[in-house]
């Protein structure tokens, strides 16, 4: 039985005995016993994404090459990641704002979180400028210790930024041993990933226990509005992209990789996908290796539309879940820092719902942002695979449009 099939079965699992619990005082007794357990869970997705969050962006920037070098190919490429991953974040928290009421204030039970907490951290959200100074960290050892996860990776960026400067010889052994943390890291989400199933039947169980079925009720409708973003960001950015910059047919394009976004949809893995993506870039679409190679490989990395949609929308709901007050102020910060944390995750199942953590405590969730991490994650399996495909259709746009500012003559035109 797959991963993702398990999963929803705990979810499932979790709510019946949730609701079978709220009428037996014997059976709550034991929801309450095994609590400890899904916490246990919780701190472990905590733990992974410091390491995560340092080897994954250290290792996709300093393998870049000497960024005074990257001349006008990575140029057009960086700017097209930023203004692509930007619109998807505003187009999710459009779209999660524009849906309303999403989910019940208050407390949801996961991590025992109480009314009167979560307004007092409602309180203490902190405003775009203090999120924008405290992401320069005066000790970086100290963030990481806290767990202060953008000034780590503010402090990060730069260092990886400094060792693309570096000669070859001197660059290698600090890429290696990054690239060795980043691929232990995401062994460790995979093990994670195979106790999700018990974990998430636990905490939805203690959920509805406390809650009742308001908040499988918002769990659906969040699933709905990401799913609704999603499609937004692909019709209102990337197809006119597409279309325009690209000057591609847009039913064409989509027929000549549609194995590639097949594989995306069905693997949730982006890395698994690129070296599809890559033949496909080349041998059907027309782009040259030159362009498809660093265009596609660096996007895996760096430029994930998807997750960048479902990052908003997920701070959004959650933010109403636990009362946050959702001003001006708050959703820009959620729009800046989901531009940070989109460019974090790894492009393997589940990295994507770990580095959510960016966003969520960048918008003062402190406890309850690993709380909200776990709820969610039930439903995330469906959704991962939804943005999956999303990245990976964005970075093929992407190769298409830098090889048409390359003066490429591409073979669907």
């Amino acid at each position: 039985m797959k991963l993702h099939t398990r999963i929803l079965i705990g979810l499932v699992a979790g709510g019946v005995v949730g609701f079978a619990a709220r009428h037996s005082d014997g059976l709550a007794r034991v929801v309450g016993w095994v609590e400890p357990a899904g916490t246990i869970f919780i701190r472990l997705i905590t733990m992974v994404v410091v390491p995560l969050v340092i080897a994954g962006l250290f290792v996709g920037i300093a393998s870049l090459g000497d960024i005074r070098r990257l001349g006008r190919i990575g140029g057009r490429t960086l700017g097209y990641f930023l203004v692509t991953t930007t619109l998807a974040a505003v187009i999710g928290v459009v779209v999660a704002v524009a849906a309303g009421t999403t989910g019940t204030t208050g407390t949801t039970g996961t991590g025992t979180t109480e009314v009167v907490a979560t307004a007092a951290e409602a309180k203490a959200v902190p405003t775009l400028w203090q999120t924008l100074v405290g992401m320069v960290p005066a000790n970086p050892i100290a963030a990481a210790a806290q767990g202060d996860l953008l000034a780590i990776i503010f402090t990060v960026v730069l260092f990886a930024a400094a060792v693309t400067t570096l000669d070859q010889e001197r660059r290698r052994p600090l890429v290696a041993f990054f690239a060795g943390v980043n691929d232990a890291s995401l062994v460790v989400i995979r093990w994670l990933m195979w106790l999700a199933p018990v974990a998430v039947a636990i905490l939805i169980a203690v959920t509805v226990l406390r809650s009742g079925a308001d908040l499988l009720r918002s769990l659906a409708a969040y699933a709905v509005i990401v799913v609704v973003a999603l499609a937004a960001h692909v019709a209102l950015v990337l197809i006119p992209i597409l279309r325009f910059a690209g000057r591609l047919p847009p039913a064409r394009f989509i027929g000549a990789v549609s194995d590639v976004l097949i594989l995306a949809f069905s693997t949730a893995a982006s890395s698994a996908t690129l070296p599809v993506s890559l033949a496909a870039a080349q041998s059907r679409v027309g782009i040259s290796t030159e362009v498809s190679s660093f265009v596609l490989t660096t996007g895996t990395t760096l430029n994930k539309n998807g997750a960048a949609v479902y990052k908003a929308v997920t701070a959004v709901f959650l933010a109403h879940l636990y009362g946050v007050d959702l001003g001006v102020a708050t959703l820009l910060t959620i729009v800046v820092t989901t531009i940070v944390a989109a460019s974090a995750g790894a492009g393997v199942p589940g990295s994507s719902l770990v580095t959510t953590l960016i966003v969520l405590n960048a918008i003062g969730l402190g406890a309850n942002a690993s709380a909200g991490i776990a709820l969610i994650a039930g439903i995330d399996r469906p959704l991962d695979m939804c943005r999956t495909a999303v990245n990976t259709f964005g970075n093929l746009v992407g190769a298409v449009v830098v090889a048409r500012g390359e003066g490429e003559q591409l073979r669907l035109t």
